[in-house]
């Protein structure tokens, strides 16, 4: 809706140009002859005279338009003047068909919500893997992931730094199909307490270096070994004392060389000094029961490629 002034001007600017456009037909149709000779039938130069004649043969006559032309043209006008009437185009005016984009939109969304929900209704009551082997339920279920989870996780589902990766069985809180539906329906919430002010600066290059040797990294023995003390007092509360992680609290795995928030020493030490916050957002107010079951076995197949070949 647009102001009242600003409508009043376009209906009014519509009208006179509808107008203008009729009497320029009207004029060009007329048969203009000079004054001077009613048989010279070319056009007026800037001086007056008649006859503009180029090369001896090339003369611009001052006829009117063709009828048929000048036909096209008022069909034309009928035809927008018709089209205002019936579709909006001035101003508020709604038109008299009661068309709108906003309407037609809504009509389209409304018809495809409801094929999605009569597709959704005969998925009902299947379990993850049944839904993961199911080509349509698949197809249904890409389209929800890009929609909603291609943004943090990426279109491959294979993350990127601080966004886990969905393809490689590394599951902060849990891989099987319960824990997904939990991690997509309610959230998860990932803190990892600052330990910087605690161990300072050599405590954390010495943990920071204890963690990367669990899986394979080079790093001075000295540090490694007073490292392991610290880990031992601060971390296996949360990591274990194996380091292998808790998916109770989201606890990482710190053996297996899966980093996410990278796995180079500066990484690993920015971790252990200022700690780490992560927040999975809920998603079961958001999308319902049937899509975050959808989501999860999407996710569960990303895991097992063969359940996609499936239909």
């Amino acid at each position: 809706m647009i102001s009242l002034p600003a409508s009043v001007f376009i209906v009014v600017f519509t009208a006179i140009n509808i107008v203008a456009c009729l009497w320029l037909m009207w004029w060009t149709a007329r048969t203009r002859v000079p004054a001077a000779d009613a048989s010279d039938r070319t056009t007026v130069d800037g001086s007056g005279k008649t006859g503009h004649v180029w090369d001896g043969d090339l003369e611009e006559l001052n006829n009117p338009l063709p009828r048929w032309w000048l036909g096209l043209f008022i069909v034309t006008v009928v035809f927008g003047a018709a089209y205002l009437t019936f579709y909006p185009g001035l101003g508020n005016f709604a038109g008299t068909s009661g068309w709108s984009s906003v309407g037609a939109y809504e009509e389209q969304v409304a018809r495809q919500r409801a094929s999605f929900d009569a597709q959704l209704a005969s998925l009902k009551g299947r379990s993850l893997q049944e839904l993961a082997n199911n080509g349509n339920a698949m197809a249904m279920a890409k389209n929800l992931f890009g929609a909603n989870c291609a943004g943090c996780h990426g279109s491959d589902a294979r993350g990127a730094k601080g966004f886990p990766n969905l393809t490689d069985k590394d599951w902060l809180w849990g891989g099987d199909e319960q824990r997904l539906l939990e991690t997509i329906a309610q959230g998860r919430h990932g803190m990892m307490p600052a330990l910087g002010s605690v161990l300072g600066d050599s405590g954390v290059n010495e943990v920071a270096s204890y963690v990367l040797s669990l899986s394979g990294g080079k790093a001075p023995a000295d540090w490694v070994s007073a490292g392991q003390q610290r880990f031992q007092t601060l971390c296996v509360g949360c990591h274990g004392a194996d380091a292998k992680g808790n998916s109770m609290l989201g606890a990482p795995n710190l053996t297996d060389d899966v980093w996410l928030h990278g796995g180079d020493f500066d990484s690993v030490r920015a971790t252990v000094t200022n700690g780490r916050d992560n927040q999975m957002p809920a998603h079961q107010d958001l999308l319902g029961d049937m899509k975050v079951r959808l989501l999860a076995a999407y996710v569960l197949g990303l895991n097992e490629p063969q359940a996609h070949a499936a239909n």
